[in-house]
């Protein structure tokens, strides 16, 4: 088969390298791409929005199955854009863009929760209309207060505040365009108190298979302080999810959330992810995405022992029913490397060295670009360590000792992950 990863992260890398072991693989694109990905595949200057020119591409090059990573091509339509007579034989793993709403809308979600009876933290929907509804709510509630944009806001569109002032306030900035149009209406929530990890099935709209669980860190600072990140690093498998909370999280979410899937006819081939808290043994849903998670995809997917397309292509051809994944049982840690001031202003084309020098872990490129031969800083997150070990605890201590080894002006990176398990 000819595969397309669209993306250029370090959760596309993750997918290329299995990608690229897969007896089923005869050759793989990736659009764009990086220098991390070039040596899985062949990179495709070709941006995520450009589906008309990917579209193209795949028809000139055979493509007969394209993987999508990140969300935002999902929301636009993507996968719609390939259910025609010449394309519609190219398999997609990501669902259209109505199924997409389950993370392109907060509320849209919310809604199916409550159809399906998943359990999730009570919530408002507010827009201009209904303020004073939404301020009159917030009252009610019992601090800190969780202010969610209902809309894609490249993972900074949630707010939790402990004071009800503030929150009032910035209800009413978000409203009025904090975010853009994707906070022109805020989902309002009750806060759970607990500790949160991820749940990843990839579904044929009918059927699904599990992937192994994890847990990211999202916060900036050392002991889950100061602001949310695209993520800091990543744990898996998660030490308290044991038999009984997962059975919980397969019958009380996974279950009901496909079969839902399923009854509104949704045109859902692809990954789910779901953002979950454990509040006193007892799964609740934060959040879905309609794509894998980054960076849980770099220690989710290293753990997998299965021809990931044979699994892929599975799920295109409505073929998961009866299909198990396996996993190493070794775990699997990944730290972040990101570039000084992230989350906030950060600068760019800062040379990389050390990558050569690094054993016994995995770097995936998740935003670098290759100059001159050179590899250079591109994004907030450069690159994600992930090593395979006993336990978590040595996974960590190996790629915080690589992380020694690799420099770049400005770097930064936590050296706690996994400090609460």
């Amino acid at each position: 088969m000819n595969i397309l990863i669209v993306g250029s992260g370090g959760r596309e890398h993750a997918i290329a390298k299995k990608v690229s072991e897969s007896k089923l693989c005869t050759q793989l694109y990736i659009a764009p791409g990086n220098p991390g990905t070039a040596q899985c595949g062949i990179n495709i200057p070709i941006s995520i929005g450009n589906v008309e020119e990917i579209k193209a591409f795949c028809l000139l090059n055979n493509v007969t199955l394209i993987i999508v990573g990140p969300e935002g091509p999902l929301v636009e339509g993507f996968t719609n854009a390939f259910r025609f007579e010449d394309t519609k034989h190219i398999g997609i793993i990501g669902p259209d863009a109505y199924a997409s709403q389950l993370e392109g809308s907060k509320s849209f979600a919310k809604k199916f929760m409550q159809k399906y009876s998943i359990p999730t933290a009570a919530y408002l929907e507010v827009n201009v209309d209904n303020l004073d509804e939404g301020l009159h709510f917030l009252s009610r509630l019992t601090p800190p207060f969780v202010l969610k944009a209902d809309g894609l806001a490249a993972g900074k569109g949630v707010l939790i505040i402990e004071d009800i002032e503030e929150a009032k306030l910035e209800l009413k900035a978000m409203i009025s365009g904090k975010f853009g149009k994707a906070s022109a209406t805020v989902v309002i929530e009750e806060f759970l108190s607990g500790i949160e990890f991820s749940v990843f099935a990839l579904t044929d709209g009918k059927d699904y298979v599990l992937l192994p669980e994890a847990k990211d860190y999202k916060r900036i600072g050392e002991g889950d302080t100061g602001l949310n990140t695209g993520g800091m690093g990543a744990i898996s498998p998660v030490s308290f999810v044991n038999e009984v909370l997962w059975n919980k999280v397969i019958n009380k979410i996974v279950k009901p959330t496909i079969d839902g899937l399923y009854h509104e006819n949704m045109d859902y081939t692809g990954f789910v992810f779901f953002g979950l808290i454990n509040v006193g043994g007892e799964p609740y849903v934060i959040e879905y995405n309609c794509r894998m998670g980054d960076p849980e995809t770099e220690v989710v997917i290293p753990r997998i022992m299965d021809d990931l397309v044979e699994i892929l292509k599975a799920a295109v051809d409505k073929k998961l029913s009866g299909r198990e994944l396996t996993f190493t049982e070794k775990a699997a840690a990944t730290i972040m490397m990101v570039s000084g001031g992230y989350p906030g202003n950060f600068e760019k084309n800062k040379v990389i060295l050390g990558l050569e020098s690094v054993s016994d872990s995995m770097i995936y490129h998740a935003g670098t670009t290759e100059k001159d031969g050179q590899i250079l800083s591109a994004g907030g997150r450069v690159l994600a360590i992930t090593t395979l070990n006993v336990d978590f605890k040595h996974a960590v201590e190996i790629s915080l000792a690589n992380a020694e080894k690799i420099s770049f002006d400005g770097q930064y990176y936590r050296k706690d992950i996994g400090f609460d398990l």
